[in-house]
């Protein structure tokens, strides 16, 4: 048996502009089932050449390739308009490609945008039943993971109504239990997570990481960048319909966030005289370290991270105060850092080149992207030499091993810091 689950060559997507086509009633749906195969050999006779002139047209995706392992998961981000949900549709065979070739090893579980996992004219019950027969499984095998689907779902009251009446929550939280809990070797999901609630976020990612424990392999878009680290061990950039990056998911993630700062994990300033300073120090470089002194864009919630500053003071005798902002991706303000290591601490510095390195320690910052702001200033009067905005960024990752503060929890936490805390509890009998 391959270890490929999916094998993507040359996929193009071309979509004319202005056409919509809403839901369809169980009749029509079954009269399009019944002349499928014909309408398949009419559309790719008249399918459009790759290189023709389409008016009113647009290519949602263009010359895509790539592969994805068994038991992978894979990350699927970018900008709104980027291709992704274009390219999530053709992988569940909801819509058919332009051009190029798709191998699916394996049945599919989709859970796309609100309106494509379900019939809106069937009940839930009804609805369960049926994505099991497109999935080609048996009765029994579904009567068998019932009662866990429902469950997940937190729908018991509703099965028998109409999915058109349930609330999108509702309807989300069955239609993710339902692609989960059926056992597709792919299951592939949209960013409908965000319609649920922190707590179905939490058991949605819970579930997706043991779908993944088990052999399995999850296609995931989301614009959660958080999520996408600690579920994903590789990631896709898409832009413009195409492919801009892959690899490993926070290299991916921290490419993708970087690309709206230009900030990156070390800048060097080769040339003084362009360097951010003035006549009495200037600013040489800003790296982010890891505990053994190598450059990362990367870091585990747990490890240590320095931010190291190179500078040269070109005139003696200015009491000099090298100090860091930091930002998280929503702008917001962190934390400020500044220099109190006493060897320097109120005392002018002589010309030279200096190295000053300022250590978080792990377990203290929360995950995401931290994008650093350096400067050296004085203090009495207050005076800043340089101000360097977004001089470097990195990316904080918090896994689900549980042994950071996150602990067994998969859910989003919010907070601009995630300390791991020393916890006691005492008790006594009655």
């Amino acid at each position: 048996m391959t270890d490929i689950a999916i094998k993507v060559e040359n996929l193009g997507k071309l979509y004319r502009i202005g056409q919509f086509a809403g839901y369809k009633t169980i009749r029509e749906t079954l009269m399009d089932v019944a002349s499928a195969p014909f309408r398949r050999i009419r559309s790719i006779s008249n399918q459009p050449s790759a290189t023709s002139h389409q008016p009113n047209s647009i290519w949602a995706l263009r010359d895509v390739s790539f592969e994805v392992k068994r038991g992978e998961a894979v990350g699927i981000i970018g900008r709104n308009g980027s291709g992704k949900s274009t390219l999530l549709k053709i992988l569940s065979r909801i819509t058919a490609p332009t051009e190029g070739r798709v191998e699916i090893h394996g049945r599919v579980g989709a859970l796309l945008e609100v309106g494509t996992a379900f019939h809106p004219e069937l009940t839930g019950r009804e609805n369960i039943y049926l994505n099991a027969a497109v999935l080609g499984m048996k009765r029994a095998e579904v009567e068998r993971k019932f009662d866990e689907i429902i469950a997940f779902a937190e729908v018991e009251k509703f099965l028998d109504t109409p999915v058109k009446r349930y609330s999108s929550g509702m309807y989300v939280r069955l239609a993710f239990s339902v692609a989960a809990h059926l056992e597709p070797e792919v299951l592939v999901v949209d960013e409908v997570l965000a319609v649920g609630d922190a707590s179905f976020q939490k058991k949605c990612l819970g579930k997706m990481g043991d779908v993944t424990r088990g052999g399995r392999t999850v296609l995931f878009v989301s614009h959660n960048m958080a999520s996408v680290t600690r579920l994903c061990s590789r990631a896709m950039l898409l832009d413009g319909g195409s492919v801009l990056q892959e690899g490993a998911a926070h290299e991916v993630v921290g490419a993708y966030l970087r690309s709206g700062t230009g900030t990156r994990a070390a800048r060097e300033w080769p040339d003084l005289m362009k360097a951010p300073g003035n006549d009495i120090v200037r600013l040489h470089a800003v790296r982010v370290l890891t505990e053994d002194g190598q450059i990362a864009d990367a870091v585990d919630i747990r490890k240590p991270v320095c931010i190291e500053m190179e500078y040269e003071v070109l005139k003696k005798g200015t009491v000099l105060v090298p100090n860091l902002h930091f930002f998280n991706e929503e702008a917001a303000c962190v934390f400020v850092a500044i220099d109190q290591d006493p060897t320097w601490r109120g005392k002018p510095r002589p010309e030279c080149l200096y190295v000053s390195n300022a250590w978080i320690p792990g377990n203290f910052l929360s995950e995401g992207t931290l994008i650093v702001g350096v400067a050296i200033s004085t203090m009495d009067p207050v005076k800043a030499h340089f101000y360097e905005t977004d001089a470097v960024s990195f990316q904080v990752v918090d896994s689900l091993d549980g042994d950071s503060a996150r602990g067994d929890y998969a859910g989003p936490m919010p907070g601009v810091l995630r300390p791991l805390l020393r916890w006691t509890t005492r008790s006594s009998p009655k």
